[in-house]
């Protein structure tokens, strides 16, 4: 029982890891495509 409890958690912070990895890369991209907007406005 322990063990299933144990690799449930275990999975749900991997998945939950994996989101956040994902979103700050999403973040990251959409900055640099905004910094391009501007030096090309400039």
């Amino acid at each position: 029982m322990k063990n299933k409890i144990l690799l449930i958690v275990l999975l749900a912070v991997s998945a939950v890891s994996a989101g956040c990895n994902t979103v700050a890369g999403a973040g990251k991209d959409i900055e640099k495509g905004g910094e391009s907007i501007q030096k090309a406005a400039d």
